[in-house]
């Protein structure tokens, strides 16, 4: 096949933590072509999509496998055969532009555009509300102090398009800042954000269950810093090994065929005491930690799993 992946600079990929580069690696092992565009990269002639591409290969040293890009060339998405959009967050103009653009690609784009726009992360589990704990979508702050005392109290606030948890907060009841804090989650009523019942299992972490096709492959613990709130990677989390109960597996088997029939192929599920906490659509991550601490190799890789379900999807033969 033939493999196009929108996505950041490869030069900024961590070789032992991003989940594209063992995506990438994984298809030039099975033979196919593999190619990167950035979004600068995107473009519309006459209503059909084109790209700057740079074909990619992959290079090792005692760092772990780093991804290279050679010279950059324009083609018509067209002629590949799927493009795997790998932009990360944030949600932003450009974002939302590509995803126009990636409607007139010409071929399966995964996960599909139109799913990318419609499934904010953070609002996204508002369709599955007998999953999630109470949430409340608010940008009043005088309404948010109504919403802290309905929850309890306690409640966690996230913005809407926030990423990587950034800007999460924890709200008490008895916190004398709390008018500032109300002002700041909102951006003085500007920004919507939501108002989260809060989980007292969320000191143990948060379990990030990654589907592919609207199918479990594997999960793994986020555990919070010392000292600290949140549990993403991104914001210092440490990895631990965690499996599926039965508790996950009926999320996802409630959640899985919604997300495979729009279309979004490769998904991470946040489950913190067992309620749906977000639906990661957008460059979702924690492969690596998934492999290395479920000891998993060869065949059973995260990424294996990822591209037989591509390959069964798209019909193609390896």
């Amino acid at each position: 096949m033939d493999v196009l992946f929108v996505c950041d600079p490869p030069e900024s990929f961590s070789p032992l933590a991003d989940s594209t580069v063992v995506m990438i690696d994984e298809a030039l092992r099975r033979g196919h072509r593999a190619s990167c565009a950035l979004l600068p990269d995107l473009a519309l002639r006459e209503a059909q999509a084109w790209s700057r591409t740079s074909e990619l290969r992959i290079v090792r040293d005692a760092h772990g496998p780093h991804v290279v890009r050679g010279p950059a060339s324009w083609r018509s998405m067209a002629e590949h055969d799927v493009v795997v959009m790998r932009k990360d967050p944030p949600f932003d103009q450009g974002y939302l532009a590509a995803t126009w653009i990636l409607d007139r690609a010409g071929c399966p784009v995964l996960n599909a555009p139109a799913g990318l726009r419609d499934l904010n992360e953070k609002l996204a589990i508002a369709r599955f509300p007998e999953l999630t704990p109470r949430s409340f979508v608010v940008r009043d702050p005088v309404e948010l102090r109504r919403v802290l005392i309905e929850l309890g109290g306690r409640m966690i606030l996230k913005p809407v398009f926030g990423f990587g948890g950034r800007e999460i907060l924890l709200a008490r009841a008895d916190d004398p800042n709390l008018g500032s804090l109300f002002e700041l989650a909102t951006a003085d009523g500007t920004r919507w954000t939501i108002a989260q019942e809060y989980l007292p299992a969320a000191k143990l972490g948060d379990k990030r269950i990654l589907l592919v096709d609207g199918e479990p492959i594997g999960a793994v613990l986020r555990v919070p810093a010392a000292g600290e709130l949140r549990n993403n990677f991104h914001a210092g989390g440490s990895p631990s090994a965690s499996e599926l109960d039965d508790n996950d597996r009926a999320i996802c088997s409630a959640v899985g065929p919604f997300l495979r029939d729009a279309g979004q192929f490769f998904v991470g599920l946040d489950v913190i005491g067992g309620r749906l906490t977000e639906i990661n659509v957008t460059s979702p991550t924690g492969m690596q930690e998934i492999n290395r601490l479920g000891g998993l190799a060869d065949d059973q890789t995260t990424q294996a799993r990822f591209w037989d379900g591509l390959e069964r999807r798209l019909g193609a033969a390896r």
